[in-house]
């Protein structure tokens, strides 16, 4: 499967090329203009790049050909908040609509846990909860794009574990890893399509949570 990853060299973006690529899938790199990307060339991965400032009908033209796309690009926890709302609610609808425009029909979004739920909505996480929430909203109200959506709780360096639960009540952390794994596992799986998936660690292995939906 052709599968464009938009934030490459994200935390969670790269192990998402890399577990992509180890499993034989043709994985692109989506890097911002001016990123590194010598690691990925020396792996043999072609390299885009994503410019979210863009215009969608510019976007579309590198999106060709895919099979899917797996947005996990992200502000970061550094910048302001004009980025949060450049990055992950405007980013992430360009690329939307990028992905409409250019017949890729899969597309697989990182969101965060109880963002549908405002009252969950916590300090200083409130800006990135908003854009999380209307960044869903479009996909998928706005769009006819087979999409999956995964909320991942807080998302820790532990090592991965294989195990995780889908619980749209319970509180608490996912591996980059495991998130990645799970990632990498849905965009095969027609079952998550038109789905929003919470993820934590749990004690269920992919294939038994994939089973459940």
């Amino acid at each position: 499967m052709r599968v464009f990853v938009v934030g490459a060299n994200g935390q969670v973006g790269r192990l998402v090329v890399a577990r992509l690529l180890a499993q034989g899938d043709t994985p692109v790199a989506g890097l911002r203009p001016g990123e590194d990307s010598e690691d990925w060339e020396d792996l043999g991965v072609s390299v885009s790049r994503f410019d979210l400032f863009s215009q969608p009908e510019q976007l579309a033209s590198q999106l060709l050909g895919q099979d899917a796309l797996i947005f996990a690009a992200g502000s970061g926890s550094r910048t302001k908040d004009d980025m949060t709302l450049l990055v992950d609610l405007d980013g992430a609808v360009k690329t939307m609509q990028a992905a409409e425009i250019a017949g890729v029909q899969r597309f697989l979004l990182i969101s965060m846990l109880f963002a549908e739920d405002r009252n969950r909505w916590a300090d200083p996480l409130r800006p990135l909860y908003a854009a999380k929430f209307y960044a869903d909203h479009w996909l998928t109200h706005q769009t006819k794009l087979d999409y999956t959506i995964v909320e991942p709780g807080a998302l820790s360096f532990h090592r991965p574990t294989g195990l995780l639960k889908s619980d749209p009540l319970a509180v608490g952390s996912v591996s980059r890893g495991d998130l990645a794994a799970f990632l990498v596992a849905a965009v095969h799986d027609d079952r998550t399509i038109r789905r929003t998936i919470p993820l934590l660690q749990g004690d269920q292995t992919i294939a038994q949570l994939l089973a459940q939906l």
